[in-house]
């Protein structure tokens, strides 16, 4: 087997699914809120002014004792759709509301239900989804006021239209859509099977699939994670707070805290990050990890910062590979595996292990000594730098043909793409579209230079075998062999 043949597998057109704010997981799963940042006309929540909903809801918050006319925030129409607004000036780090767990829903809140029984053996997601359709629909929900203020839908990708997702045609979020809708279609079915059919007398009306992804959409936009003891909880008023890109910092926005010395209780807690004056909206930072394209579609919004641009570069060792198993044991060994996945942000450099994973991936004919398990302690240090000029050429080769074929996905240019967000007055799908599209081309072509660059240099790179001749002194400063004749 020469250099030349060695199989690897770098798949760029198609995505993966990662969400992690929940956990680093290339599988579906969920996180919380809404987008932009935004001037905002403040209205009381006494105001005929804010939808009735609205008051309603902000009256049973004041009837369960959550807040009062000393709140510091209170609910207001803003740009965003709804938000919270500073009723007088907030500190700093000070407290904005405080949610008492009775009013939260959990799964543990799923259990204590009527439905409670047939949910033991559900995905948390799924029974938190399905307690949230069923109270929906029970008219008499002690939920309702709550209930009653969820939109029907947000701008995330998992609501558009068929016309709509073909603006990300050649995008791996669209790709990534088309695959948590298929995933969030494969739970309900199981969900109908197992759950539905057999105790329709549980719900009075008939649970659908758009029911479903309703359900999905909500929690993947409002519900909040990463918080001692929960992992997916939604949390009634907290849940309207808005995501500002100007705030860079997403510590101690919000935790989970004892009520008090002798109770056992426990609230949520939203402080400010930054001060807010009265009459402004307050806003939190989601999470600086995601990418536009996962804000998209989490939350429906994107950001113009570049570094919120990233493609993800999926690389694989082949099982076809005759040297699978040694190359499964080094990646491994080095806490990866047989697939890696690596996210290139726009203007970053490689992320860290990438070419040392690609040149494993493409070891093979004469560099496959490197292999043997005299070097298994070693190897993954000497992959840090060029093994030899036939590796680093097939690697180059096969990412910017990777990179090529994913361009060639797109029906539009950058320029084109361009010139349609500098016309304005778009409609905000199109608008986040354009942007997916333009922030994914821009790191395909970056990463294409990379490796353009790096072929230019393969005649003047330093490869494994030269660096071991000089680390045995036989090689002159001029790079020449250097001989010992014995007398």
């Amino acid at each position: 087997m020469t250099a030349s043949s060695a199989a690897v597998a770098v798949a760029v057109v198609s995505g993966f699914l990662r969400v992690p704010s929940i956990q680093k997981s290339r599988n579906p799963s969920l996180l919380f809120s809404r987008p932009k940042k935004s001037l905002v006309r403040p209205i009381s929540a006494l105001s005929s002014e804010l939808p009735e909903n609205v008051r309603n809801f902000w009256k049973w918050l004041g009837d369960q004792g959550v807040v009062s006319g000393k709140s510091p925030a209170e609910p207001a129409v803003v740009p965003e759709g709804l938000g919270l607004v500073a009723r007088r000036d907030i500190g700093r780090n000070e407290v904005v509301l405080e949610i008492p767990k009775r009013l939260w829903i959990n799964p543990e809140t799923v259990t204590a239900s009527k439905i409670g029984p047939l949910c033991g053996g559900l995905k948390p997601w799924v029974s938190v989804a399905l307690f949230l359709i069923r109270e929906k629909y029970e008219e008499e929900s002690s939920w309702r006021l709550y209930l009653d203020m969820l939109p029907q839908s947000t701008d995330s990708t998992v609501f558009w239209s068929e016309e709509e997702l073909a603006e990300l045609k050649g995008t791996q979020l669209l790709s990534t859509t088309l695959g948590v809708k298929e995933y969030v279609e494969n739970e309900f079915l199981k969900l109908e099977q197992e759950i539905l059919l057999p105790n329709k007398d549980l719900f009075s009306s008939r649970i659908t699939l758009d029911d479903f992804i309703w359900a999905f959409g909500i929690l993947k936009s409002r519900a909040f994670s990463r918080l001692r003891g929960q992992n997916l909880v939604l949390i009634p008023l907290a849940d309207l707070i808005n995501h500002n890109p100007a705030i860079t910092t997403e510590d101690y926005a919000y935790e989970i805290k004892g009520a008090g010395l002798f109770s056992r209780d426990l609230l949520f807690s939203l402080k400010s990050p930054v001060y807010v004056k009265a009459g402004e909206q307050v806003y939190i930072q989601y999470d600086l990890n995601k990418s536009n394209a996962e804000l998209a579609l989490d939350y429906g919004f994107v950001e113009s910062n570049p570094n919120r641009n990233s493609y993800t570069l999926t690389i694989e060792i082949p099982e076809s590979d005759p040297f699978f198993g040694d190359k499964l044991d080094i990646a491994e060994t080095n806490k990866m595996g047989e697939t890696g996945y690596f996210d290139v942000v726009d203007g970053q450099t490689l992320p860290a292990g990438m070419l040392q994973y690609l040149r494993l991936v493409a070891l093979g004919g004469s560099d496959a000594f490197l292999l043997e398990s005299i070097f298994n302690n070693t190897i993954w240090g000497h992959l840090e730098l060029p093994v030899s000029r036939s590796n680093e050429e097939l690697i180059c080769r096969v990412v910017r043909d990777a990179c090529k074929s994913a361009l060639s996905g797109f029906s539009t240019t950058i320029e084109e793409d361009e010139k349609l967000l500098e016309e304005g007055k778009l409609d905000p799908r199109l608008e986040m579209a354009l942007k997916i599209r333009i922030g994914e081309k821009r790191v395909l072509q970056q990463i294409d230079q990379i490796f353009k660059d790096r072929e230019l240099e393969l005649d003047v790179l330093e490869y494994y075998q030269e660096r071991r001749l000089k680390d045995l002194g036989l090689v002159g400063e001029q790079g020449d062999i250097i001989f010992w004749e014995t007398k």
